[in-house]
């Protein structure tokens, strides 16, 4: 038998023609579509099941939902047919009922959003939220990285190197460790990174030429430096004229064990601390913002720094 007669078989019943026309504006859930029509859910089942055998509605599953819509690229003669019984019935009451029922169900959908983060405005950073999470973010912006030289001071084993490298032109990780060096230098090798090199240095002392990177990072490396602002003053060298000084290092804390635990050499620094490194070595457009704090004792708090290179 000619599918179009089954077709035509299948818009005879008003129920299916209903739902037809509910799920070409909309995808709807099937509670969704309880609420609209007044149905119960056995009926509405019965009804989709037979509208998705005729592959005329496709269903999507989320969790313990299914989601109906009109299936997308219906053969010609049969969207002609389904277009036909819709335009047939589009002026009748019921269906103008079951417009405005959609209608209030999706304003329903946009008022539970709208709610939610009403409820957590002003809160959202700390507030739980599935997906959202400092990796994911950092993934983000890594992804936004242009193509400049970078070098990474006091670099361990150049895990952020490692990301940074897959968009920058080139990448140097300094240390002073001969095993994180000889650890990063590996992981490189083993992923292919020909443009992430390590070098065998001092953040004091950084083995590049001046003027040889457009960012300098100091990436929880600052507090080890015996000479914090020699330090930042080699960052500053090293950068070429309109660069940028990225600088994650702890707030000032009273943590004495982090000495023998972590070999730091500074109990972080304060906001002005950091403030005052950049500025004597002649970085401009300084910000020191506190951007995350542990909720563990002895509770850490991490500060960002930047600076610009002036252009001259």
């Amino acid at each position: 038998m000619d599918a179009s007669w089954d077709i035509l078989k299948i818009l005879s019943d008003p129920t299916r023609v209903r739902l037809l026309a509910l799920v070409s504006r909309e995808e709807l859930s099937v509670a969704e579509l309880q609420e609209i029509l007044g149905m119960g859910q056995s009926r509405i089942s019965s009804q989709l099941a037979l509208l998705r055998a005729a592959s005329l509605v496709a269903d999507r599953r989320e969790g313990k939902n299914a989601f109906y819509s009109v299936r997308p690229a219906l053969p010609a003669p049969t969207a002609a047919l389904v277009r036909a019984a819709l335009d047939s019935v589009a002026g009748l009451p019921v269906m103008a009922e079951d417009r405005a029922s959609l209608d209030r169900t999706l304003q329903k959908r946009r008022r539970t959003q709208e709610q939610y983060f009403n409820l957590i405005a002003g809160r959202l950073g700390k507030h739980y939220c599935p997906g959202r999470s400092w990796e994911a973010i950092g993934h983000l912006a890594l992804r936004l990285t242009p193509a400049i030289d970078i070098a990474d001071l006091g670099a361990g084993e150049g895990l952020l190197s490692q990301l940074l490298a897959h968009r920058a032109r080139q990448v140097w990780c300094i240390d002073n460790s001969p095993r994180m060096v000889e650890v990063g230098a590996e992981l490189a090798r083993k992923n292919g990174l020909a443009n992430l090199a390590y070098k065998l240095g001092d953040i004091e002392a950084v083995p590049l030429p001046e003027k040889s990177v457009d960012l300098a990072i100091l990436s929880q490396a600052l507090h080890h430096a015996r000479h914090p602002q020699v330090a930042v003053d080699e960052a500053f060298r090293i950068l070429r004229p309109g660069g940028q000084i990225v600088v994650l290092d702890l707030n000032e804390h009273a943590f004495e064990k982090a000495r023998e635990l972590y070999a730091d050499v500074w109990l972080g620094f304060k906001e002005s601390a950091l403030h005052g490194f950049l500025k004597s070595s002649g970085f401009v457009k300084v910000e020191v913002t506190a951007v995350a704090r542990e909720t563990t004792e002895p509770h850490f708090e991490t500060l960002l720094a930047s600076g610009v290179k002036p252009a001259r």
